[in-house]
């Protein structure tokens, strides 16, 4: 009989151990309104640290000040050190690992908040900003891609165990990969290997500013949701060539564009009423008359990435976390048989950030979060992110 690893038990990440194969998921926090760490930031995370999971992951941490969603996001430079061993320790404290989201939000930035230009792999049209995007130029990908080995070392010197590379939802290394977003000509744009160029550069520039220092994790798409873009072939073959790099420890797997098809990710109810509420004019009268048309619901079901993760297990020997729907001890125990080293949890720990500890105390305990999704709307309106039943 085939025997797979409790999910509670102690695991292996890269140069790190984990008490346990449950990683808190990067979500929006809406807690660092100067850009930099704040005594609200650490509690958010010290709570699901307290509350039982192996990690808990800080997002998002752009590597530079355009790469933010908006202004308010926290962004890597020496300012933020103090603050991130501040949060750091205080999850070290309750016995957990802390890990911090890497990366560039490319066309996903706001600039009409950041001040700043928002880049693409190819000229577009923002819907948040209501403004064109420009082109990246080659040394726009050299910054950025230099950026991260930057943000990785500041990450090292405040105590991080870990940090996760942001390759999903079309920010801008998952912009790159996508056949719909990339429309370049040059040796960016066209195969998928050079498509694939900016994640792979990127990745290893990571891996050589910290070396073993701290693990490595990368957040990869398996598919955009959107027609024409990025799906599930071509991520079996990114991952094939990430494993091959060796410059990743391990792989999250995820969906959805958070440009073009943000509920793709999230499945479960779409709150129209609440994003249009969120929305700034004129962006709100759009969304009020268009919202249901833009703004796509998709049922819930447990374990809803698994299908699409299956083929990425069947592809690689990476160690893979399992996101999606993972909010019981069937789901937990289904991705270890499955042969998933971890998984991750993201809006269940926003609803009860105590649910891995009671999970692990009593294993019918069954989660509260009912994917209304109203959480998500804040991330628009600059709000704390507020859990809601």
């Amino acid at each position: 009989m085939t025997t797979h690893p409790d999910v509670f038990t102690p695991a292996t990440l890269g140069p790190i151990t984990l008490r346990n194969r449950v990683i808190k998921s990067a979500t929006f926090e809406g807690r660092t309104p100067e850009a930099l760490v704040t005594d609200e930031l650490i509690e958010f995370h010290r709570r699901p640290a307290a509350g039982g999971v192996g990690m808990s992951t800080v997002a998002y941490c752009a590597v530079a000040p355009e790469g933010r969603t908006e202004r308010g996001q926290l962004w890597m430079r020496p300012d933020a050190v103090p603050g991130l061993r501040r949060l750091t320790d205080a999850i070290h404290a309750e016995g957990a690992a802390a890990s911090a989201q890497l990366g560039h939000a490319g066309p996903v930035a706001n600039e009409k908040s950041t001040g700043l230009p928002a880049l693409a792999p190819s000229r577009s049209f923002n819907p948040l900003s209501m403004r064109m995007i420009r082109s990246a130029t080659t040394a726009d990908i050299t910054r950025i891609t230099a950026a991260h080995g930057t943000a990785a070392r500041l990450a090292v010197e405040s105590g991080l165990d870990a940090v996760e590379i942001h390759f999903g939802h079309n920010y801008f290394a998952s912009a790159f990969l996508s056949p719909k977003l990339n429309r370049r000509t040059d040796s960016y744009g066209g195969s998928l290997e050079n498509r694939a160029r900016v994640v792979r550069g990127v990745a290893r520039t990571v891996r050589d500013a910290v070396g073993g220092r701290v693990a490595i994790l990368a957040k990869l798409n398996m598919d955009d949701g959107v027609p024409g873009g990025f799906w599930l072939d071509e991520a079996i073959q990114v991952a094939g060539l990430l494993e091959h790099d060796g410059s990743v420890d391990a792989l999250e797997l995820t969906m959805g564009s958070s440009l073009l098809n943000p509920m793709y990710l999230f499945k479960g109810d779409a709150p129209v009423r609440e994003f249009a509420a969120a929305m700034p004019q004129p962006v709100r009268l759009g969304v009020q008359l268009l919202g249901k048309s833009m703004i796509h619901a998709y049922p819930y079901r447990d374990l809803f990435m698994l299908e699409h993760a299956r083929q990425i297990r069947a592809a690689v020997t990476l160690p893979l976390v399992l996101l999606g729907g993972v909010t019981d001890r069937a789901g937990m125990d289904t991705a270890m048989a499955e042969g998933f080293e971890f998984v991750a949890m993201a809006r269940a720990l926003l609803r009860e950030p105590d649910l891995v500890n009671r999970i692990r105390s009593e294993s019918r305990t069954q989660s509260l979060c009912i994917h209304c999704n109203k959480c998500m709307p804040t991330i628009f309106s600059g709000a704390r992110c507020v859990l809601v039943e």
